[in-house]
């Protein structure tokens, strides 16, 4: 499941954590728009949860509803899995055999093999069942640091996660593979801060401190922040972060999203310049840095060729085809002076199934008047599915693993059509290629998928 994790633990029983996580989530919603939900812990030995589906702002409309989860400690969760029963929406929250509250980012790969050490419990998500695990090991007595080591040690897979006991601590755990982000802040003395990108530590006022390592378990309770490197690091971050998913005002991985993407748009400048071209435009809001870099590469001038419309929408992990062509109406209009007439490069981040691609240059073409469309995309080909939780569909609707950049170009009605390179992006990201997971550009993956 793709998602955006956060944990907030406050030093002081003063706070009211409730209000900082809905902020943070607000921040992370790029990671997910189908459900979303906050689990805070008073002081009184209890947590207390709400959750439901749609966006922050609509799950959490009445200012009554934040004002009733009280609390110095909390976790938030966004996710891109729809969901109508509030129980099987993050934050996974059980009361048995203790109680636990639990956000996930990743996919389990052992999952049923892990079903049958939570017997009698049916876990029905991942993140459930990971709440109960943890839980077996408070159960018998081990200390939450310790319950979390054990946990790393038995999990196939990819697993970002923060977790909240009933008695208030509050342990977070990044793989050892690190597939999925993970950062750490404070501020001050006041409070340390859990989150999937920096972006949400920023714009709650805390300091981003660094990325949560792979294999590396963090422990808060009233007293203390304690941290444990569990298991040696073997790095494999996912490389469609700095592409698409991440913010670009996120650090990640040590390299700053932003920086990333300028230079992806100055090597496919390299890669696939178009000789004879009047305007540079950049499919907002992603592509917008490749665009700016691959113009300024090649001198020529970039312009605003859209208007995002309503809410910015992330098409691309809608989980229906008509979602998706509803998503990219509602999110872009063109602006046909900047259009007609022009010979265009239009920049775009990705492209999977090419639908969208194809409506968008039918669009340009058809309805604005473009002489001519040359689609440069600033991600490699995208030629598998994601086993580990990030939305991509299977490979025969990977318009990738199909046709040839000519072949594309003739299906989506451009005049030319080219990906960045592998070699291109690994050069962008500054990460040694054996430390990135490249399963989606590649089909080669670093943990493999499926049940053992």
């Amino acid at each position: 499941m793709g998602s955006g994790i956060v944990g907030i633990y406050g030093f002081s029983r003063l706070w009211r954590m409730a209000r900082f996580i809905y902020y943070a989530l607000l921040a992370l919603q790029h990671r997910g728009q189908e459900t979303c939900g906050i689990v805070t812990y008073n002081g009184k030995g209890e947590l207390h949860s709400h959750k439901g589906e749609g966006l922050v702002d609509q799950v959490f409309s009445k200012p009554e509803t934040l004002e009733a989860l009280e609390g110095w400690v909390g976790l938030g969760c966004v996710t891109t899995q729809p969901e109508k029963d509030p129980a099987r929406i993050q934050p996974a929250h059980v009361r048995e055999p203790v109680e636990v509250a639990l956000c996930f980012d990743g996919k389990i790969l052992n999952f049923k093999r892990l079903m049958e050490k939570v017997k009698p419990w049916k876990p029905q998500t991942e993140a459930e069942l990971l709440a109960l695990l943890f839980a077996g090991r408070l159960e018998k007595g081990l200390h939450p640091l310790e319950a979390a080591v054990q946990l790393m040690g038995e999990i196939k897979g990819v697993c970002s996660m923060v977790a909240l006991t009933g008695r208030g601590e509050m342990v977070s755990l990044r793989d050892p593979h690190g597939v999925k982000p993970l950062a750490i802040g404070s501020f001050g003395f006041d409070y340390g801060v859990i989150a999937s990108e920096s972006c949400a530590i920023d714009v709650i006022g805390a300091d981003f401190k660094s990325d949560v390592q792979p294999g590396e378990i963090y422990y808060f309770d009233e007293y203390s922040i304690e941290r444990r490197q569990a298991a040696k690091p073997q790095p494999k971050y996912c490389a469609f972060e700095h592409v698409y998913l991440a913010r670009p005002d996120s650090l990640i991985n040590e390299v700053p999203v932003y920086d990333a993407r300028i230079r992806i748009g100055e090597i496919l400048a390299e890669e696939h310049s178009v000789e004879e071209v009047d305007l540079v435009l950049g499919v907002p809001e992603t592509a917008i840095p490749f665009a700016v870099a691959y113009a300024q590469k090649t001198g020529k001038p970039f312009g605003l060729g859209f208007v995002q419309t309503g809410r910015r929408i992330r098409s691309a992990i809608k989980p229906t085809q008509f979602e998706r062509l509803v998503g990219v109406q509602l999110k872009l209009n063109p602006i046909k002076s900047a259009i007609s007439g022009r010979r265009i490069v239009l920049v775009d981040d990705s492209v999977v199934r090419g639908t969208t691609t194809k409506n968008t240059v039918n669009l340009m073409r058809n309805k604005m008047g473009a002489r001519e469309v040359h689609v440069r995309v600033g991600s490699p080909r995208i030629r598998a599915p994601c086993p580990y939780g990030t939305e991509v569909p299977e490979k025969d609707e990977l318009i990738a693993a199909h046709l040839t950049p000519a072949e594309v170009s003739k299906v989506v009605g451009a005049d030319s059509f080219h990906w960045l390179s592998v070699r291109g992006l690994v050069k962008a990201l500054g990460i040694s290629r054996r430390n990135l997971c490249l399963g989606c550009f590649t089909g080669k993956y670093p943990i493999p998928p499926g049940e053992e």
